[in-house]
């Protein structure tokens, strides 16, 4: 396997990354840009490799899995960056909703502690700009949707490629 085959995989990841950063965009992110995203992964694979043979899902599959992956990884760093810079991000804008809405649950002392560990997250984020917890949370919950939307993608790009393989032929 060469370590050119999963470059479109990088790219395609890197650019949903950062369109997955911008406000407006950043709440599709997960739902329409990554599965485009991987989507397009395997048509510039196609194009760059000048392939004509159907995808195989295999394919379709693993460059569904690394666009997950390598936007999961670029999307936590610029996130974990911007957070850092402004001191600011969205757990620390929804707190006081989030609050609210737990304490209108009465959940006993297990929503009490949940609390308690959120706010030590936005004060870490409010006087650090990082919090070492937020960032395992935020990579590991990055990494599975991601991956899991990517293959999604994946899928359905495959099955766009190969549909219009057979209208050609």
């Amino acid at each position: 396997m060469s370590s050119k085959k999963y470059l479109p995989a990088l790219v395609c990841g890197f650019g949903a990354a950062v369109l997955m950063v911008v406000p407006g965009i950043k709440n599709f992110g997960c739902c329409l840009v990554l599965p485009l995203a991987a989507g397009f992964s395997l048509v510039l694979h196609k194009k760059v490799n000048r392939l004509d043979e159907a995808t195989k899902t295999q394919d379709a599959f693993y460059f569904g899995i690394f666009t997950g992956i390598f936007s999961a990884v670029f999307y936590t760093i610029f996130d974990l960056l911007i957070t850092f810079i402004s001191r600011n991000n969205d757990l620390v804008e929804a707190l006081p909703q989030t609050k609210l809405m737990m304490q209108n649950l009465n959940l006993g002392p297990v929503m009490t502690d949940a609390l308690n560990m959120i706010q030590g997250m936005a004060d870490d984020i409010k006087t650090n700009g990082f919090s070492v917890l937020y960032t395992v949370i935020a990579s590991i919950s990055n990494l599975i949707t991601n991956t899991i939307f990517g293959m999604i993608g994946g899928l359905l790009g495959m099955m766009y490629l190969n549909k219009n393989m057979k209208t050609k032929v």
